[in-house]
């Protein structure tokens, strides 16, 4: 993406995927573009793409959104890690942020998205105990660093609303209008569909193109949901992820893990499992913020530094049970810093 002016210019000549051009005009100012987040890549990341890059109706809309690319000098097993499919879930967003500004790539390749939904990143809504638009850090220069935190759906005013029900493509099953505006509702997605569906068609081209193995999309719930505190696997990597919840319980983890329901549709771990090749795994972490009035960075039991080590090294994990189980191809990460280090530090600390 190149900025709002080509945004502006892009949207006056067309009207794709029931984007209201109106009111995204207006809006742009607020948005952002691709090359507003402050994400500083570090010595590892090789490449930065475009989502664009695998599915050109997606340049210069906001939904497009930097894909950043790590490489090791070893070849192993090519893993896509999603953050901010909801970019209100920040933990998801910041864990992908420090991968792309602090870590190395050993083994395998790495494709890394800290605002997977780019077109939700920028805007909050009133029924989502909506929080400022960004979340502001200061790293260890005395920098400040601000993120974006948003909404956990496309902004109403990039897709036109749907009225009572959504129904999915390819599937046919009806949802609740809103889920039209929710990544992980529209998955696989639709070439010539609406903003989101766009989005997640791209996700899917860049997994069958880059001969992706293993997807991970990171999340958060409320504390005390069923969800929190989770790994969700499609079903043909079930094995994997219990020998993962199992290792990390040696780190003080404990999460609980199961499979999406078969009547599920929509949702990136059964999508991507059951239309590709690929081992598909979600993460939930427990965040305050999606409760009234919660803290989504420093609440005493939930801070966002455990919930961001917690994403990192269940990440790691399900590389390493990956690695020993029957597909036995390798992929790893190191980082710049000591991950049980996120127990007592705040998260400026480890930004660039």
């Amino acid at each position: 993406m190149t900025g709002a002016s080509s945004a502006v210019q892009s949207l006056l000549c067309r009207r794709r995927g029931g984007i209201c051009l109106l009111a995204a005009l207006l809006l742009l100012p607020l948005l952002g573009t691709a090359g507003e987040h402050d994400i500083r890549p570090g010595p590892g990341v090789s490449e930065v793409l475009s989502l664009s890059d695998y599915h050109g109706e997606l340049t210069d809309t906001p939904g497009d959104t930097p894909v950043y690319l790590l490489e090791g000098d070893q070849q192993g097993e090519t893993v896509l890690l999603l953050g901010g499919s909801h970019p209100n879930e920040i933990a998801s967003v910041m864990a992908a942020v420090l991968i792309v500004e602090q870590a190395r790539v050993d083994v395998g390749r790495f494709f890394v998205i800290p605002y997977a939904n780019n077109a939700a990143a920028w805007i909050t809504e009133a029924n989502e105990n909506a929080t400022p638009r960004t979340l502001e850090f200061v790293n260890p220069d005395g920098e400040k660093r601000a993120f974006a935190y948003g909404t956990r759906v496309t902004a109403a005013e990039l897709q036109e609303p749907t009225e009572d029900a959504f129904v999915h493509y390819p599937s046919g099953r009806e949802l609740p209008g809103r889920e039209a505006r929710n990544l992980n509702r529209v998955h696989p997605g639709k070439a010539d569909g609406t903003l989101t569906q766009q989005i997640s068609y791209a996700l899917f081209e860049l997994v069958r193109g880059e001969n992706v193995g293993i997807v991970v999309d990171m999340h958060e719930a409320p504390p005390g949901a069923l969800l929190a505190n989770m790994i969700i696997s499609h079903p043909r990597g079930m094995e994997i992820a219990v020998s993962a919840v199992m290792n990390l319980e040696l780190h003080g983890i404990n999460l609980d893990v199961d499979v999406p329901r078969q009547e599920a549709v929509g949702l990136s771990h059964r999508e991507f499992g059951d239309r590709t090749d690929v081992l598909a795994f979600l993460i939930e972490s427990p965040n305050p913020g999606q409760l009234p009035g919660g803290d989504p960075v420093d609440d005493p039991e939930n801070p966002l530094t455990h919930r961001v080590r917690l994403q990192l090294y269940a990440i790691h994990e399900l590389l390493q049970a990956h690695a020993r189980g029957p597909y036995n191809v390798a992929a790893s990460l190191t980082y710049s810093f000591e991950l049980d280090d996120l127990l007592t530090g705040h998260l400026g600390e480890f930004l660039r």
